[in-house]
């Protein structure tokens, strides 16, 4: 179980920083972004798909990362290593930033028709961490079936 928290916090900072620049860009605080020849990644930041419920995209992106990461990091705790509930609210997590990273990604597709390299960055590394958490769950399924414990260190609350 420490291996996918550890996995998923690491992929959840990487997400973070990559949120945070785009989130930079879209509040004009950075200049043009990295992103080659294409100009993609300038239409899909400007795009009226940029845009949610009066905020920017990558400020969901940056706080989905960021409870990811929190998560993830509060499970590597000795107090909650062994809690049972942090794997099913990583899972949870993971799940609803995959499926909105395939909303984002059929918008550039389809709608903007435009592809934004550090989009497909984050949706890697979203997609890694939704299969990361869901092994850990089966791993922690397999783990409970085969009468192993599932103790919490130093007697802390199961989250």
């Amino acid at each position: 179980m420490t291996a996918h928290r550890q996995a998923i916090a690491l992929l959840s900072l990487v997400g973070v920083f990559i949120a945070v620049y785009l989130w930079l860009h879209r509040a004009g605080v950075i200049g043009a972004l990295s992103c080659g020849a294409s100009g993609g990644c300038e239409t899909v930041q400007t795009s009226s798909y940029a845009v949610m419920l009066g905020l920017p995209v990558p400020a969901y992106g940056v706080a989905g990362y960021g409870m990811l990461l929190g998560l993830s990091l509060l499970g590597l705790h000795p107090r909650w290593r062994g809690a049972r509930g942090v794997t099913p609210a990583l899972v949870s997590l993971a799940t609803v930033g995959f499926a909105y990273t395939l909303y984002l990604t059929y918008l550039e597709l389809f709608v903007i028709r435009a592809v934004c390299r550090w989009c497909v960055g984050s949706a890697v590394v979203m997609t890694a961490i939704w299969v990361i958490a869901m092994m850990g769950m089966r791993a922690a399924r397999a783990g409970a079936g085969s009468g192993q414990r599932s103790e919490t260190v130093h007697g802390g609350p199961p989250l």
